[in-house]
């Protein structure tokens, strides 16, 4: 990587949902996000990197901007605001098959407060979208502020426009070596990989309030002996009795089945068989409560 000429650090911004995890995914050529349907799935500053003859690009994926309702609300949108405040540039990201609203207004607009970042416009999802809707959103987001350095329509799902959103980024970082070795995809590690996965499984198929409550942490993982088996030991954190029965399910058919969906991910993660053990908790209100936040790493 010593002929890298640039390098530097983007974030994708946007409402909950607008494809930010799916996007950065992409452009690393690996998952490192988790993704779901569900708003707030992303939880932390996850940052994935994406190498190329021209530079390095350092994505931090955030969660949602969102009005918060917890205190676990208001410091994942507290962290959005710290990642901003440090990334070269941020991509502002709407999804082409939605309007642009007063939540995405409001987002273009804080923009403001990152002066020093440059900020790039796009329009997500293309490929579930007509081209008039897509003619419409770019122009909608193109209005919203005048010192957009692109605006960019592209699919996160077919590819399409992927490596002109790669080479505008770069052309917009500094001028600098790699930040990370060329074989790194992620600083994750791999404890907080596994948990993200196992949240994932989890998250599918629940409805409502559940999913805000879902946490993971992992109780033990490594190698077991004279074997090709990696154990690893969970817990699933929930809120309330009641969302521990909907985890569980009849005679515990709901979690084998997230146990299964989760093996299915970590496998190839690990590069080994896994035996998953998941036990399902209750931590009374822990999105509200500091103390149990601190626990759950928040």
């Amino acid at each position: 990587m010593t002929e890298t000429t640039r390098s530097g650090f983007v974030t994708f911004v946007g409402r909950p949902n607008v494809g930010k995890s799916t996007l950065t995914n992409a452009l690393v050529g690996e998952k490192v996000a988790i993704t779901s349907d569900k708003p707030q799935t992303t939880r932390r500053a996850i940052r994935g990197i994406v190498n190329r003859p021209a530079g390095q690009l350092v994505i931090v994926d955030t969660p949602g901007i969102h009005k918060p309702r917890t205190l676990l609300g208001e410091r994942l949108n507290s962290l959005v605001e710290q990642v901003l405040g440090d990334v070269d540039v941020i991509g502002f990201c709407v999804p082409a098959t939605e309007k642009v609203g007063p939540g995405d207004r409001r987002i273009a607009e804080s923009l403001d407060g990152y002066p020093r970042a440059k900020k790039v416009a796009i329009v997500t999802k293309t490929d579930a979208a007509t081209r008039d809707q897509i003619t419409e959103r770019l122009m909608e987001v193109d209005s919203l502020r005048e010192d957009w350095a692109a605006v960019i329509p592209l699919s996160a799902l077919t590819r399409e426009q992927l490596d002109v959103l790669t080479d505008e980024l770069l052309v917009l970082m500094p001028e600098g070596p790699a930040l990370y070795e060329a074989d790194v995809v992620t600083d994750e590690s791999m404890e907080d990989r596994v948990a993200e996965i196992i949240r994932e499984a989890a998250l599918e198929g629940v409805r409502d309030e559940l999913p805000h409550s879902i946490a993971v942490t992992i109780e033990d993982m490594g190698p077991r002996e004279d074997s090709d088996l990696t154990d690893i030991y969970a817990n699933i954190v929930v809120e309330r009795d009641s969302q521990k029965a909907i985890i569980i399910g009849r005679k515990g058919s709901r979690l084998a089945d997230v146990g299964k969906r989760a093996r299915a991910g970590i496998e190839p993660l690990v590069g080994t068989r896994v035996f998953l053990s998941l036990h399902v908790r209750v931590a009374k209100e822990w999105q509200r409560d500091p103390k149990q936040l601190g626990r759950l790493g928040f």
